[in-house]
């Protein structure tokens, strides 16, 4: 069975990649409560054409739209505008987050598209917690499987650690598969998260996790943590060999990413930001199972 994701209309982001750290508009994380913290945005190059402002209209509606399904769902899907104004849009929340967090995430993030993106005519924001997609219709199209950024830790994980790791994500395989999309695990302290969009099927996400894996294993090689992020899943990571830590380290994971060259989009990350978030959120996930351990 092939998959390939990209027949479903969706989104083309990452052609090359820019550096932009910038303290003023991304503070560091420095708490797990953190869901708002930004990862990566990826906007296109070309802006509305737009005097009599119908796509700003439109996608004004579209924003509000998902804003409000937000109070009520972690996904949701819409269109919004005309037959000449069509714009296609989504947003999803991570897979633990509450009503009221997914609210809280995907509020946040209608300004900061127009701050970090303005009026291009498909952008992503991803966040620690949530993130949003839209495009105008006939945007072109990228495979579900395209990375879009990746941060590796700058430690090795010691001996015995790339089989602890990869067992993990054999876990986070099967465990998106059974658990529609949303799975997290700890094997012999390394923790990992895995999710994927909620509108691809169980067997595709299954797919989808395994092959960010394997980009994990080569791009991230011996890094005791990292996160990959394709176009309809992601995964991070992180191991402790003497236990979770109680405060996350200070020191930032290494960031890149991976586009083709077509002059179509852009994409700015953000990785010293995204590094210390990435952190705080696999600590959660440790002191959590650290927690049914002992009232078990």
């Amino acid at each position: 069975m092939g998959f390939c994701l990209s027949s479903r209309p969706l989104f083309l982001f990452i052609s090359f990649l820019v550096l932009f750290p910038d303290p003023k508009l991304y503070p560091m994380v420095e708490s797990g409560s953190d869901i708002t913290a930004l990862v990566y945005k990826g906007c296109a190059k070309q802006a509305f054409t737009d005097p009599a402002g119908l796509f700003s209209q439109a996608l004004l509606a579209l924003f509000q739209t998902l804003v409000s399904q937000s109070m009520k769902l972690r996904f949701y899907k819409t269109t919004t505008g005309t037959a000449q104004t069509t714009i296609n849009g989504l947003f999803q929340c991570r897979g633990d987050l509450t009503n009221n967090d997914c609210y809280n995430c995907v509020s946040q993030l209608p300004t900061l598209s127009d701050k970090l993106c303005g009026k291009s005519i498909a952008s992503r924001i991803q966040l620690h917690g949530c993130y949003i997609l839209y495009e105008v219709a006939g945007f072109p199209q990228i495979s579900g499987m395209q990375m879009l950024f990746k941060a590796c830790g700058g430690g090795g994980g010691g001996i015995g650690f790339q089989e602890k790791r990869d067992t993990a994500f054999s876990f986070l395989e099967n465990g998106v598969i059974s658990n529609h999309g949303f799975f997290t695990t700890n094997y012999q302290s390394v923790y990992a998260l895995g999710e994927c969009e909620s509108d691809v099927g169980d067997s595709d996400c299954g797919d989808c996790v395994r092959i960010a894996a394997q980009r994990a294993q080569v791009e991230c090689g011996e890094s005791s943590s990292g996160q990959i992020y394709l176009h309809k899943c992601f995964i991070m990571y992180a191991y402790y060999a003497n236990g979770a830590p109680k405060q996350p380290s200070s020191s930032h994971l290494s960031s890149s990413s991976s586009g083709q060259d077509t002059g179509e989009t852009v994409a700015i990350i953000l990785g010293g930001a995204a590094g210390v978030g990435f952190v705080v959120i696999l600590l959660m996930f440790v002191r959590n199972a650290m927690k049914q351990h002992d009232d078990s």
